[in-house]
């Protein structure tokens, strides 16, 4: 005999002014649907003090959406007053209220939804009980690039390109080559071992939650990622976990290698 689902956990106070706004949205019958995006989508139990409130407002027609993209004054249906706004994309804007709480939303026409491969969506609200993710297209499959021969290469690659440009005196650039692309690749490599145990994987941050994955490998962050000033240091973290988890081109590793030793003779 099957057992009954446990009923979901009541909604975040904070996250209880989304209904408020979409109770006062639905007096306009321009709009079709409110819907809940990231801790605000289907995993609002992760939502809690520190997060913010994204959201997609569905509207009938091309005049609505520029009426709700250029004023947004229906944002006080959240209840309180906007302190700052600003346009972060042409079908939206991020907004930070006088009480602390921040919200970036879009506004899409229905026929502009429907081409979206939305991800993880909530209905809050929508007019009839209508679905409004109907139809919309499945997300990306991973591309061809999408692989370990990849990740690992792009992320020696960097490292390589990295290392020059220190020894140039672009400490910047070489900072984000190495700590952050280069990084980046890592936690890809990370997220396709199949005995990685992500928490809740963001499709569009691989930052998100790391340091609470369950990994089958050390991943020393604060080494890979120490700071401006240790781009060096970084690399060889980096290249250390490379070559200790994955078998890289030898080429190209003592490539990367020769550059560190000559770092260490400046």
């Amino acid at each position: 005999m099957s057992r009954p689902t446990p009923p979901a956990p009541p909604l975040h106070p904070t996250l209880l002014r989304l209904d408020r706004l979409a109770a006062h949205l639905a007096t306009d019958d321009h709009v079709l649907a409110v819907l809940g995006l990231g801790s605000a989508g289907q995993e609002t139990h992760r939502f809690d003090e520190h997060s913010d409130i994204d959201f997609f407002v569905v509207v009938d027609s091309a005049s609505a959406q520029d009426g709700y993209l250029q004023d947004p004054g229906w944002l006080a249906g959240f209840g309180g007053a906007v302190a700052y706004s600003f346009v972060n994309d042409p079908h939206g804007r991020k907004a930070l209220f006088a009480d602390g709480l921040f919200v970036e939303y879009a506004v899409f026409t229905s026929d502009q939804l429907a081409a979206l491969p939305v991800v993880g969506a909530r209905v809050v609200w929508s007019r009839d009980g209508h679905d409004p993710l109907t139809g919309s297209p499945a997300p990306a499959r991973p591309t061809a690039v999408d692989t370990v021969d990849f990740h690992r290469d792009e992320a020696l690659t960097n490292l390589y390109v990295g290392l020059h440009r220190e020894l140039r005196g672009e400490r910047l650039t070489a900072m984000r080559f190495i700590q952050v692309y280069a990084v980046d690749r890592v936690l890809a490599l990370v997220r396709l071992d199949p005995a990685s145990r992500l928490d809740h994987p963001d499709h569009f941050e691989s930052t998100r939650r790391i340091e609470r994955a369950d990994l089958p490998t050390d991943l020393p962050l604060h080494r890979m990622v120490p700071g401006y000033e240790h781009n060096v240091d970084a690399a060889r973290a980096v290249l250390d976990w490379l070559t200790t988890h994955h078998v890289t081109h030898p080429v190209m590793t003592r490539a990367v290698l020769r550059l560190l030793d000559e770092h260490e003779q400046t």
